[in-house]
Formats: structure tokens, C-alpha cells, sequence
């Protein structure tokens, strides 16, 4: 009875209280451009819950945009929000025993931290990603925020765009709501929720502020409620097969290397172990068919009319799982029912943009646990490289060096104490790679790090070394002067230093003190586990 008492303080009516209760967990904020339109959303959503004979509850969920976090403190925050995310849906669903989830989000961290609540708590649970915003324009020509704002820093230092170039490009970039035009990390998570089975199908690329993305809102909150009655959990779709369609699918259309860190940890979750070589394994025996930005040329809306996820699974099918979604069709329906509208957005097989998928891991006397590179937007002159190192022990000072021209053709920044213990947070490292690729040194110089990638990112850029330099890994001995060996063919990362050397350097090597030693991220990099194990937080 009190606890009744206390729900009709809500203003529920008694005609539903006995119906199920759905937890609306909305993302929504005014800071973030993929989350702004969401307000709208929720109204959809609301209705197909009403519609499919439940009763909504909405709790708000925060949201960090990385561009805006990007290059200063508040990217600390990043990567470790996506522990807080899980843990807040995790808190409401449980303290009120809620019977099913509607999870409402779109950016980088959002997205993931959602998956990982939903998997943890194992309630029946759906999820909308707000979708990705349409392309600017300027002057004749389409514009994305990381070619078009990040680079241009590096295009200006060189004196190819005038200040008031940039003036035109930052109001042009972004015309709206949704999340950033590429394949970058939020769009890519977006399709791995898709290909995962956990949002209806045409969700992850339908535009943001459109009428399909609307309806597709709609009929997952009436969706949800039909999952209740049905006890459709995450842990009967999330299982290991439809793990792995998720992992085709990035590599297919070479998605973030930040998915290296997110799925595994959704699958830890689940309770599912993933490690690092499937990633490997499935790239190597998956062709690379949509040339996305930013390694290609082609951006989310383009994927979108081409026929999205569905036609991407038509495209996959012999070599994807026939498993369940949350559509109550399995991943072979949605595929015989799509329909491949632009052969060049989803190539055949037999014209893939490359043999591989997107994705390489990369292991050696560098990175012993592993790193990360997006091969597919690496040239193919920078697959195999031998450069001088060039040490830094922040990307601040990274920076300051690369802006003031003294980052040469024939260099390997190497950026450490960036890791998820060191930074703490493991901060993306897109303003460094950026001005690199925009001062024109993207086909002469390399860049290595614990710390990790934007998904804007493109070039000979390896992340996700491990152990990272706080833990005493490889990386927190190289010198400058250092030769470093990559070959992205052969999956090595090496430094050519003996042995020998190495451990002498050891025995006098003493670790960088905690950036950061107040907070929750003082408790987070203490907590914190290895990138190669998805960055999740020590039990």
C-alpha cells in the first residue's frame, strides 16, 4: 500500500497500475547537438509505450560531448563516464524494480554505458539512438565536423586557410542535431547496437530530426512492452553470436577503434568473454565494404539511403549468425527483407574498398598486450613504417610541438601517461592527430599511444597500447632518438631497443605521479582495468 500511495503521488492513474512500468532513460541535454533533438523523441517514444498497453517513467541520464571535451581537461571525463552511465541506469531500474527499458541515447560513451546497464540488470530493454546529423554545406560543398573543423586547425597553421575560412567552416560544419556526419565513434556504436540486435531495424542511420526516426521511437516504446510480456531479456540477444555480427558489421564498414573498448566491455556484462584477437580473426576473413569518413568519403545519410544495417546484412548474410533481435525478427529476416539501394555505398563483396576489415591488432616488444590501428584509413605507404620516436608525456605538450613545427617527416610521436590508469581516462588524442593530417604529415609521420582515438581519426595512428605506461608497460621507457617499427600487414609493433637495454632503463625508470588526485577520477584510475581488456572497472 505505501508503495502505491506513493506512485499516485505521481499522478498515475489507477487504470495503470497494473500495467508494465517502463523506465524511459533519456540522454537528453541542451549541450550535446546528438542529444538536443530528443525532446521530441521522448513524445514518440511515450506514445508507443501507451500505445503497446504500458506506463512510461522518464529519468534523465548525462552526457559528455567529446568534441567539446576535446584537447583539454574535460576529456578526462570521456571514457569514464561510460562507468557512471551504467551504473545510473543500473541504480534506477533496480531501486524501483522497473519492467523494462526504453534507453534513449546517441554520442560516444551514451551509447555503450546503456548497453552495458541493460546486459548487467537483465530486464527487458530496447534502445534508440537519436541518429546522425545531415552534412554541412558550404559553397557547393558537403562538410563533416572532424575533416572540416579539426584538420582545418592544421590546414591554417600551414597557411592554406585564412582565418576567415575558419570563420565560415565552424558556422557551416554542424547545420544541426545529431551526432557527427561520419563513421565515427558515436554512429559506429550506433550500428554495432543495431547489428547487436538491441534496436529495431533502419535505427542507426536514420537522420536525427526526421519522420522515420519518429516512428522508429514509436514502435520501440510499443515494442517494449510486448518484450515484457514476452520476457525477451538482453541476455537471450546478446549472446556470443550476435556478438560477432556485431564485430562483422564495424569491420565491414570500418568503424572506431573505440568499439575495441566498448564491446568487449557490453560483453562483460553479459558474461560473455570476448578477447582481443576476435576482433583480429573476424577483420581478417571480413572485406571492408562502405568507405566511410573519415578514412573514405561517403557519410552516415549516404549509408542511409543506401539501405543501412539491413542492406549491410544482406550484403554479410553468408557469413553472419541467424540470431534473435529485438524486433522479434532474427538477422536473417531483416536481411532478405532489405533491399541494397547504392552499390556504391555497400559494395559487393568482390569490389570491397579492401580485403580486410577495419580493424588491426597490433602486438610486439612495444605493445605486448596489444594495440589498436584503424587499417583502413591508413595509406598504403604508411603500412609499413620505421620512424625516429618523439616523446611526450601529455597531448598538451604534444601539441605545443607539433604547432610549432617541430614534428618532422619520418617521425613517431609517441604519446604516454594517456592510458586509462595515466591520463586517468584515456583521453582521445583527434587535436594532435588532426593537425598532423591537416599540416599535410599524415603520409610521412606516425603516432603511437596508451591513451586512445577519436573516431574522426585517420592515418598511420596506433592506440590502445598495452600495458599503458602507468602500469609499467614498454611505452614508459622509449626515448627520444628510439627507432620504432610498425607493420600494420604483419600485426607488429616493435621497439628496436635489445632487450637488454630495455630492462636497464627499467631499473632507473621511475613512473609520472597521478595527474589527477581529487574526484571520482582519483577513484576511477585506481579501479580501472588495461584497454585490452575494454577499460571495465575492477569487481
Amino acid at each position: 500500500m505505501p508503495h502505491r500511495a506513493l506512485l499516485y503521488a505521481t499522478g498515475i492513474p489507477r487504470t495503470e497500475m497494473n500495467k508494465p512500468f517502463i523506465g524511459v532513460a533519456t540522454s537528453f541535454t541542451d549541450i550535446i547537438p546528438g542529444h538536443v533533438g530528443m525532446r521530441d523523441l521522448e513524445r514518440f517514444i511515450e506514445k508507443g509505450v501507451h500505445t503497446g498497453g504500458g506506463y512510461p517513467f522518464f529519468f534523465g541520464i548525462p552526457g559528455i560531448c567529446d568534441g567539446i571535451a576535446m584537447g583539454h581537461r574535460g576529456m578526462h571525463y570521456s571514457l569514464a563516464s561510460r562507468e557512471l552511465i551504467a551504473d545510473m541506469v543500473e541504480t534506477i531500474a533496480e531501486a524501483h524494480q522497473l519492467d523494462g527499458l526504453v534507453l534513449l541515447t546517441n554520442c560516444d560513451k551514451i551509447t555503450p554505458g546503456m548497453l552495458m546497464a541493460a546486459a548487467r540488470v537483465d530486464i527487458p530493454s530496447i534502445v534508440v539512438t537519436a541518429g546522425p546529423m545531415i552534412s554541412g554545406h558550404l559553397r557547393g560543398k558537403r562538410l563533416s565536423l572532424v575533416n572540416d573543423t579539426f584538420e582545418a586547425i592544421g590546414k591554417y597553421k600551414k597557411g592554406l586557410l585564412t582565418s576567415s575560412d575558419l570563420d565560415e567552416l565552424e558556422m557551416c560544419a554542424c547545420p544541426g542535431a545529431g551526432s557527427c556526419q561520419g563513421m565515427y565513434t558515436a554512429n559506429t556504436m550506433a550500428c554495432v547496437t543495431e547489428a547487436l540486435g538491441m534496436s529495431l531495424p533502419g535505427c542507426a542511420t536514420a537522420v536525427a530530426v526526421s519522420a522515420k526516426k519518429r516512428r522508429i521511437a514509436f514502435n520501440s516504446g510499443s515494442r517494449i512492452v510486448e518484450m515484457v510480456k514476452k520476457k525477451i531479456t538482453p541476455g537471450k540477444i546478446m549472446t556470443r553470436k550476435a556478438f560477432e555480427n556485431a564485430i562483422r558489421v564495424d569491420m565491414a564498414l570500418g568503424g572506431s577503434t573505440n568499439t575495441v573498448l566498448h564491446i568487449p566491455a557490453i560483453a562483460h556484462e553479459a558474461k560473455v568473454p570476448l578477447s582481443l584477437e576476435i576482433f583480429d580473426e573476424i577483420s581478417s576473413k571480413t572485406p571492408h565494404i562502405s568507405n566511410m569518413l573519415p578514412g573514405g568519403t561517403q557519410y552516415l545519410e549516404d549509408l542511409e539511403y543506401a539501405g543501412g544495417i539491413p542492406a549491410v546484412f544482406k550484403r554479410l548474410k553468408a557469413s553472419l549468425n541467424n540470431v534473435a533481435t529485438v524486433s522479434g525478427m532474427k538477422t536473417f529476416d531483416i536481411a532478405d527483407k532489405a533491399e541494397i539501394i547504392d552499390s556504391e555505398v555497400i559494395r559487393p563483396l568482390n569490389k570491397a574498398h579492401h580485403k580486410e576489415g577495419g580493424i588491426a591488432v597490433l602486438r610486439g616488444s612495444l605493445a605486448p598486450d596489444g594495440a589498436v590501428v584503424k587499417q583502413t584509413a591508413v595509406t598504403e605507404n604508411m603500412m609499413r613504417f620505421k620512424g625516429t620516436a618523439r616523446v611526450f608525456n601529455s597531448e598538451e605538450d604534444t601539441m605545443k610541438a607539433i604547432l610549432a613545427g617541430k614534428i618532422k617527416p619520418g617521425d613517431v610521436v609517441v604519446i604516454r601517461y594517456e592510458g586509462p590508469k595515466g591520463g586517468p581516462g584515456m583521453r582521445e588524442m583527434l587535436n594532435s592527430t588532426a593537425t598532423i593530417a591537416g599540416m599535410g604529415l599524415g603520409e610521412s609521420v606516425a603516432l603511437i599511444t596508451d591513451g586512445r582515438f577519436s573516431g574522426g581519426t585517420r592515418g598511420p595512428c596506433i592506440g590502445h597500447v598495452s600495458p599503458e605506461a602507468m602500469e609499467g608497460g614498454p611505452i614508459a621507457v622509449v626515448r627520444d632518438g628510439d627507432t620504432i617499427s610498425i607493420d600494420i600487414p604483419k600485426r607488429r609493433l616493435d621497439l628496436l631497443v635489445s632487450e637488454e637495454e630495455i630492462q636497464k632503463r627499467f631499473k632507473t625508470h621511475k613512473a609520472l605521479k597521478p595527474k589527477i588526485t581529487k574526484g571520482w577520477l582519483a577513484r576511477y584510475s585506481k579501479m580501472v582495468t588495461s584497454a585490452s581488456t575494454g577499460a571495465v572497472m575492477k569487481t
